[in-house]
């Protein structure tokens, strides 16, 4: 059955899958709830999605790299419940995504995650080249994927993993601009290290959790259907990235499902990935 579309749109609370509960065509908070405060400069508001994912394990970096006012407390988010729309989140994130970032030091809030990468890249002086040359080149990766993994993530999953009918239009869309990203990835990977040359930055920090992920499995039960195992270039820079150890308690920060040994849903010291899963 062909659809056709009415002449001014209506919001039908109904429709979206698997986050209608929560979506919405307005902005703003549905509810007062103050967000809770740690003792660490750094107040992160988050959930282990990629996006997520992309923050705790720039932050576990800066930690590795001696970096100690990088010290944050992590509290979650449940974006199935709605939490985002809480006021106190509202304030820091008027656009009620996730992750959000109170600097206590600064009074800043920053919001969107590649925003926050930078402000921590350049609050520090790390994972950022300083050379012209080399910062552009990884400037360019971050906004790279910054403009591209909604077509992963709100396209290809969207249709391919959590919309409630499958439909081989959108899936097939997606799925071809997935590949094509792949394809972009795997072929600047082919003759250097890293995504802007020889030296590890938040491009990586960034693109690992969305297509690392991606080509190692863990998102969409997809790995087949788009022949992930082909991008040999890709997979090689995962599997290295994934085994950084800031990477692997950074993965497990704000996360709340899988095997119990993978879960750290609030992060207040560094002494908690020892302890057993626990949410405050």
């Amino acid at each position: 059955m062909t659809y056709t579309p009415a002449k001014v749109w209506k919001w039908d609370a109904e429709n979206g899958g698997k986050f209608a509960s929560t979506n919405r065509p307005i902005a703003g908070s549905t509810h007062e709830k103050t967000l809770k405060t740690g003792k660490h400069p750094l107040q992160l508001y988050s959930l282990a999605t990629p996006n997520g994912v992309k923050v705790t394990v720039m932050l576990e970096e800066l930690l590795a790299l001696g970096h100690t006012g990088a010290e944050y407390d992590a509290w979650l988010i449940d974006i199935q419940e709605g939490d985002q729309f809480g006021s106190g989140f509202v304030d820091i994130n008027p656009n009620s995504k996730i992750p959000a970032l109170l600097d206590t030091t600064t009074g800043s809030r920053v919001f969107e995650s590649g925003a926050i990468l930078l402000y921590l890249a350049e609050k520090f002086g790390a994972l950022l080249p300083k050379d012209l040359a080399a910062r552009t080149e990884c400037l360019n990766w971050l906004f790279w994927l910054q403009g591209s993994a909604p077509y992963l993530g709100g396209g290809f999953g969207h249709f391919y993993a959590y919309a409630p009918e499958k439909f081989e239009y959108p899936i097939n869309r997606f799925a071809m601009e997935a590949k094509r990203q792949l394809d972009v990835l795997d072929r600047n990977l082919a003759d250097r290290a890293y995504l802007a040359g020889d030296e590890y930055t938040i491009a990586d920090i960034a693109t690992a959790p969305w297509y690392g992920a991606l080509v190692k499995g863990q998102v969409y039960d997809a790995a087949e259907f788009l022949d992930v195992k082909s991008y040999k270039n890709l997979n090689r820079w995962a599997d290295e990235i994934f085994d950084r150890p800031a990477f692997k308690r950074g993965k497990m920060v704000n996360r709340s499902w899988g095997e119990a040994d993978e879960q750290l849903p609030e992060r207040h010291d560094a002494s908690d990935f020892n302890t057993t899963p626990k949410q405050s």
